[in-house]
Parts: C-alpha cells; structure tokens; sequence
C-alpha cells in the first residue's frame, strides 16, 4: 500500500504491515527525506511570517516506536524558536485538578507555530482504558469528547495530523534488548515498558477503537509503519509537507511602504 494510510474509517491494525516500505531504497529514500526536512524549516518560515495558522503534530505509539526519534529528524530544519513540543506522562496534582484536556489545550501551539505533541490527549483513551485507570463509561464518553476538541482546534485555524506510529512486537523486542545492551541506551529503559509490553494485546485494541472512532475528515489518522526508521520519517515528512504547502502561504505584505523607507 502506498504509506503513509490515511484513516476516514473503522480499522484493524492486523491488515497493517509495521515493516511496509513499499519496496523503496534506504539510501535514495534518506535523500528524499532530507529535502523535504529542509523544505519545512522553509515553510515554516512562511507560517511564521504570516502568524495565522499553526500546525499541530500528534505522535502517538507503542514504547521505541520512535516518536522522540521522528519529530528530531522531520524538524531538523526548523527554527528552534518556531517549534513547540509537549510529552504528556502522569498528569500532575494541578493537572488532575481540571478536566483532562485542559493540560492539552494549553499546549497548543501559537500561530505561527508548529507544535508537536509526544503522546497526547489520546493517552485518555489509551493507557487510561488498559490499566483501568478510570471506569469505562469515563473513557468512553471522551471519543467524542475529544473529536469535538479537534473540531474546535481545526475551526480555529490549527492544523491536526495524527499519525500512529506502528511498529511489531517482534521489532519492539529488538529495540527494548538494545537499550538494554548498549550502556549509551542504558538510561531508556524503563521496567514500565516491559509492564506495557505485557498488555500488548489490550493496546493494540485500544489503539485500533481510538483510530477509528477519532478519524474525521477534519482531524485524520495517518497509519505509519516504522519498523524501519528510515522509511518512518520519510513518510511523516513527506505528509508534513504536503499540510504545510496546502495552506497556500504566501509572504506577506509589508506594513509600510518600503520604496518610501531611507536608510543613512
């Protein structure tokens, strides 16, 4: 299939090949990604200079599917001060004192911005619903609890792309040894992933209800095999791209008439 998928419809992740590269070469496929990195550090420029839209990037997928790893390298090219991240683990005192979206909300992006959200407001129907954190008819109200966020992110001139990293559990093993083997990874590994390893199953489920329950003309999913990095980002990158050259930018006027502006 050509990658990455986009999710308008109910999905289950077993018809997905976490190892799809649609038969594309590593090397010619790092060059094209590279480019097109380098030309969202431009058009961002371009999103800034207008400062009327943003751009919000949600990464969401199973520990070492390389949510960290994607938004180093799509972003690599961007303004430091044009990017704005967030990484949504256990929520705070302050934060379990509000409604579960408000952490959210406060971390999107300004206009001008692209925002990247490592784990986000899904996690609420995610590792919420598998460790049974909170009763199931809470979490299932938030289905539609949160496509109504979106909607009112999307009506507010933010531009949503969701994408699923998905990667085997086979290949997740690998990656788990590995930083368990080689000490300059030593400090990635968390027992808690073998915790959430264990409920594989569950979250493959969860993931699958949250895809397809939340996928809208609007706010898509975008299906992203990554078991292979190399391919993981050229697809993302290339789906940036294309977001960012349909907002038609263009460089604004100035505010003063320049041919009138001497310098001495």
């Amino acid at each position: 299939m050509s990658q990455p998928i986009k999710i308008l419809s109910p999905i289950r992740l077993k018809d997905f090949n976490p190892d799809s590269h649609e038969g594309l070469d590593k090397d010619e496929t790092r060059e094209k990604s590279l480019k097109l990195c380098q030309r969202i550090g431009e058009l961002q420029e371009l999103l800034h200079a207008n400062s009327n839209r943003a751009l919000l990037i949600v990464l969401q997928g199973m520990d070492t599917s390389g949510k960290d790893g994607a938004a180093r390298r799509v972003l690599e090219f961007v303004n430091p001060a044009g990017v704005e991240t967030a990484n949504f683990k256990s929520p705070s005192s302050e934060e379990l004192a509000h409604d579960y979206l408000w952490r959210i909300h406060k971390a999107v992006p300004r206009y001008g911005n692209i925002g990247v959200f490592n784990r986000s407001h899904y996690e609420d129907v995610l590792i919420v619903r598998v460790m049974k954190l909170q009763p199931a008819p809470v979490w299932r109200r938030r289905y539609e609890q949160i496509n109504a966020f979106e909607k009112h992110l999307v009506a507010n001139n933010v531009v949503v792309l969701k994408f699923f990293l998905h990667v085997s559990r086979e290949e997740q093993a690998r990656r788990l040894k590995a930083r368990i083997q080689d000490s300059r990874k030593n400090w990635k590994f968390e027992l808690a992933d073998l915790k959430m390893r264990a409920q594989w199953g569950q979250f493959q489920k969860a993931y699958e209800d949250a895809i397809s329950k939340c996928a809208t003309h609007y706010a898509p999913w975008f299906i992203v095999p990554a078991d292979r990095k190399w391919y993981r980002d050229y697809v993302i990158a290339k789906t940036v791209v294309k977001a960012l050259e349909e907002m038609n930018l263009k460089w604004p006027r100035p505010r003063e008439d320049l041919s009138k502006i001497q310098i001495n």
